[in-house]
């Protein structure tokens, strides 16, 4: 009989997480090539429509390509992480962080993405960061491919709809896991890799308007992914001993809007989809519910000789995942639908919403926690979770952002009680512990960190760094290791 535990364990990993293409900035300097992030413009609210302001075709990046398009492109200049990661890290040293989430911009280490010999410039940047991280004491966690394809990819497969793509992000991951060897133990293969159902451009550098079936090619571009995520995960364990190498969801537990069997069954179906992609990668073969999907929906993935045994035999050591929200499903037709999520779904009566109509559902990061940890015993790593909020500064400088502090202390409660379930969790990185450009919408006003950025939405502003009173507080959450919210 095993004892409960009682709360976090002494050596859980604390900290933040970021994306390169959303803080790094200096996209054209030092040898850096093109990625599909940097081809995102900034949408203003006023000319916001639905769908997914992350979808564009080839003649759009044609035009941007040609210097036709005026528009600001906020992700090319981030918040000027590539020259200020010193004073960055040593904030994130003063909150006592153990863990800093951040991705290799693939971009700056092969420009095209294909090329045959790695950028040296690049590759001494990261190192520079790996080393301010270590001499603070914090842990690199490092994503390989966060939204960040190398746009040459895009140009010359079509992203990841070319089985080509595998190779090439292999020799790439062979590149870091070389160089870094030494300096970092804990890698994500890919961001969210589900997103690529939503936005094909987004995860997989993919220009919708070349393919004949979106779907069909989004599922092999998946499968392209899966392959290539073994592959690197293999590499991991053979160059970096210890490593551990994890996959990465965005969760979107989804409740029946009520108990009505029908809209239980759906609620079921879209869990199913969505942990399709955990089970892919920590069970390391197709689940049977597929299968049906697949043939419902025309959909046939190619495989190659041995493609099955690599995802066998090459599974996570961790699942880390994204989780911001729980969604709601229901078959009626009349119940009023969210504005935020994601995925849509109805609105929950028993939840409230951020700025953005994102539900917040702090219980539910607990049950999301104790039914990964049912399906998988493997450790779970909460790698996002945060709230995109308007922040006032107000006259003497001071940003009291006590929404902020209220969302995360509901949702830590929550993940030491699912510790008490008897959930293995060894870590959680908050999402923008510093003010970072917006991943769907390419603004600043949506900011998440302890740490304000001065820079609007029109690009302009001093860069200047400052605490928000957030940024003390989780202080004193890591210092306690979550005993004092």
């Amino acid at each position: 009989m095993t004892t409960a535990k009682k709360g976090f364990p002494e050596n859980f990993l604390w900290g933040g997480a970021t994306a390169a293409n959303q803080l790094e900035g200096a996209f054209d300097k030092d040898g850096k090539g093109l990625s599909t992030a940097d081809m995102i413009a900034h949408v203003p609210k006023e000319k916001r429509t639905g769908g997914h302001a992350m979808e564009i075709s080839s003649s759009r990046i044609e035009e941007i390509l040609a210097g036709k398009i005026e528009e600001r492109f906020p992700k090319r200049f981030g918040i000027d992480f590539y020259h200020r990661f010193r004073e960055d890290i040593a904030l994130f040293a003063e909150m006592g962080f153990k863990v800093f989430r951040l991705s290799i911009h693939w971009a700056r280490i092969f420009p095209n993405g294909y090329d045959q010999e790695p950028n040296e410039a690049g590759l001494k940047f990261y190192d520079e960061v790996f080393d301010e991280l270590l001499k603070h004491g914090i842990e690199p966690l490092v994503t390989l491919s966060h939204y960040e394809t190398p746009l040459g990819l895009t140009q010359k497969y079509n992203g990841w709809a070319g089985r080509e793509v595998i190779q090439h992000y292999v020799r790439y991951a062979e590149t870091v896991f070389n160089r870094y060897k030494n300096k970092v133990k804990y890698w994500l293969t890919f961001n969210e890799i589900n997103v690529m159902v939503f936005s094909p451009y987004t995860g997989g550098g993919i220009l919708i308007d070349k393919v004949d079936n979106k779907l069909q090619t989004t599922y092999q571009a998946l499968h392209h992914q899966f392959v290539a995520s073994a592959l690197v995960t293999k590499l991991a364990h053979e160059i970096i001993p210890g490593s551990q190498v994890g996959c990465m969801l965005a969760r979107m537990e989804t409740y029946p809007a009520t108990c009505n069997p029908v809209d239980v069954q759906l609620a079921q179906h879209e869990n199913q989809l969505n942990l399709f992609f955990t089970d892919m990668h920590a069970r390391g073969q197709y689940p049977n519910y597929m299968a049906r999907y697949f043939e419902e929906n025309n959909i046939v993935i190619q495989k190659e000789a041995g493609d099955d045994e690599i995802l066998l035999n090459n599974t996570v050591d961790f699942i880390s995942f994204s989780y911001y929200m729980s969604v709601t499903k229901s078959a009626s037709a009349d119940l009023e639908e969210t504005a935020g999520n994601l995925t849509g779904g109805v609105k929950n009566p028993y939840l409230e919403a951020s700025d953005w109509g994102w539900e917040i559902d702090p219980i539910g990061l607990r049950v999301t926690l104790n039914n990964f940890w049912d399906r998988y015993q493997k450790p779970l790593f909460i790698v996002e979770n945060g709230l995109g909020a308007y922040d006032k500064v107000e006259e003497d400088g001071s940003i009291h952002d006590t929404y902020r502090v209220d969302y995360l202390k509901k949702h830590i409660e929550q993940m030491k009680e699912a510790i008490k379930d008897g959930v293995e969790l060894i870590g959680f990185t908050a999402w923008g512990p510093i003010d970072l450009v917006s991943m769907s919408t390419s603004e600043m006003s949506k900011r998440y960190g302890f740490i304000y950025v001065d820079l609007d939405d029109e690009g302009n502003g001093t860069l200047e760094r400052s605490k928000k009173d957030s940024f003390d507080w989780y202080k004193n959450v890591i210092a306690t290791n979550g005993e004092q919210l």
